[in-house]
């Protein structure tokens, strides 16, 4: 196989490898902002509040939680 051919290859496999990983984040994101509301709405159900105050918080958190863990995974992989 020549050089240039073998090339493409290789930035093929790495492109795909860098989608790949970036369309983890963002699922990873979905996660762990629905298991933050979720926890927080089951509080709220069994604690009979009339406003979902903990999970508006809770899920504030998660989004908090899930920025914080994807910007320090491409800073990682970027730094």
């Amino acid at each position: 196989m020549p050089e240039n051919e073998q090339n493409e290859v290789k930035d093929i496999a790495k492109n795909t490898s860098t989608y790949a990983k970036y369309a983890g984040l963002g699922f990873q994101m979905m996660v762990i902002i629905g298991v933050f509301t979720f926890v927080g709405y089951k509080i709220d159900e069994n604690a009979a509040h009339d406003t979902k105050w903990v999970t508006a918080v809770l899920s504030l958190i998660g989004v908090f939680v899930s920025l914080y863990l994807v910007i320090r995974s491409v800073s990682r992989n970027n730094g």
